[in-house]
């Protein structure tokens, strides 16, 4: 069995493209979420403006704690630098799907997903167990 879980299992090393992973994958689960909520419910998509803050915020703070985790020190570099790619990927995603232009509300949030994925950061460190 263990032959077969050293060839499958898949580690990514880097803490902050882990981080991202982690981020995108809370930010997809909630974005389901969201939409069942919207297809289950008589919510409108215009109501749906807070709620898809909630889930980046989230989603930047689980990939800032998997970050600081997984990097043992300096939690707040590698939470804060993947809040920053985090916020920098939507933000691409929007101006290229979208057609959104980059204005300075975009520049805004990037600088809170900083923020918030360097605060992620610094609990993640203290996560981690030192044996």
């Amino acid at each position: 069995m263990q032959f077969i879980r050293q060839f499958i299992s898949l580690r990514i090393t880097n803490p902050i493209l882990a981080g991202l992973c982690y981020a995108f994958f809370w930010m997809m689960m909630g974005s389901f979420i969201l939409s069942l909520f919207l297809w289950l419910s008589g919510m409108q998509e215009h109501d749906l403006g807070v709620y898809i803050y909630l889930i980046h915020m989230f989603s930047a703070a689980v990939g800032g704690i998997v970050s600081g985790k997984r990097s043992g020190r300096k939690g707040w570099y590698n939470g804060g630098l993947t809040g920053i790619f985090y916020g920098l990927i939507i933000v691409i995603i929007g101006f290229l799907a979208l057609d959104n232009s980059i204005s300075l509300e975009h520049i805004l949030w990037i600088g809170i997903a900083f923020v918030i994925g360097a605060i992620g950061g610094m609990f993640g460190v203290n996560l981690r167990q030192n044996m």
